[in-house]
């Protein structure tokens, strides 16, 4: 077989993947484990695809230590589509129906945008003429009636970095991790929901994880859509819709072939 030359790819995401993992869904492309069908072609609702669902579950909150109050789901839409899915599911926590945003680049801005269509966006810290830093938290107006306080961990677009969480003072925290998910340990407790998409560090695009605290089930405003309704899909074990199954096999598959700490090496490019 002629070897087939791979780019040095340095793009955010997607990004690369290992080989081992590439080759494996090459295989399943077209034959499931001998089964004689396609992931492609596998029911979501079948016994197969039941067993990759729930052992990517097991993987992620095996390696992330995710406490038992704490549900997973596999949805669809993109990081993008929790801009909506977040407010329309939690800004309703309280009466005041307002959120407190830490906009530090291109995807907090995005999120903050799109909040707005549903309550108040309250910006905790001065607004930036450029996306350079982090603002002081000692400048931060953090409004102690917010339904959660929201900011995006890594902004690939303006490479700025939270070094450590927020201290939000016991507000929900919610936090976008898409550009660095799984590359370090993370104290799953210090978050009400963490979201992240797949295509920059834990498989291809199509499937976004989301992890939220029970407690924060059945708030959702009566205009969000019943798709992006957190307590439907954990009620529906992330299959109320037909979910992404080849992504979710690629995620299951790229977890499974890393141990914890040379998961967050790869992540991180530190090999």
């Amino acid at each position: 077989m002629d070897v087939i030359k791979q780019v040095l790819n340095f793009g955010a995401g997607p990004a690369k993947l290992p080989p081992s993992v590439m080759l494996e869904a090459q295989k399943e492309f077209i034959d499931y484990k001998g089964l004689g069908i396609s992931i492609l072609e596998m029911s979501h609702r079948s016994s197969d695809f039941t067993k990759i669902l729930n052992n990517t579950e097991i993987c992620m909150r095996e390696l992330l230590n995710i406490p038992d109050n704490y549900k997973v789901l596999f949805l669809q839409g993109g990081g993008s589509g929790q801009f909506s899915a977040v407010p329309l599911n939690l800004i309703g926590l309280k009466e005041g129906k307002c959120a407190d945003y830490i906009v530090t680049g291109a995807w907090s801005a995005k999120a903050a945008k799109e909040a707005e269509k549903y309550g108040k966006v309250n910006i905790v810290h001065p607004k930036l003429t450029s996306y350079t830093e982090i603002p002081d938290p000692n400048s931060w107006n953090l409004n102690p009636d917010a339904s959660y306080v929201y900011y995006c961990a890594n902004e690939t677009v303006h490479g700025v970095e939270f070094q450590d969480v927020p201290d939000v003072k016991g507000t929900v925290l919610v936090c976008d991790m898409s550009s660095n998910f799984l590359s370090r340990p993370i104290d799953i407790s210090k978050f009400g929901l963490i979201f992240a998409g797949a295509q920059k560090n834990v498989g291809c695009a199509g499937v976004t994880i989301v992890i939220i605290r029970e407690d924060l089930l059945g708030f959702t405003l009566k205009e969000c859509p019943t798709i992006l309704d957190y307590k439907i899909q954990a009620g529906n074990g992330s299959l109320y819709n037909t979910p992404p199954c080849f992504r979710i096999r690629g995620r299951e598959m790229f977890v499974l072939s890393h141990s914890r700490q040379s998961l967050y090496s790869f992540a991180t490019g530190c090999f």
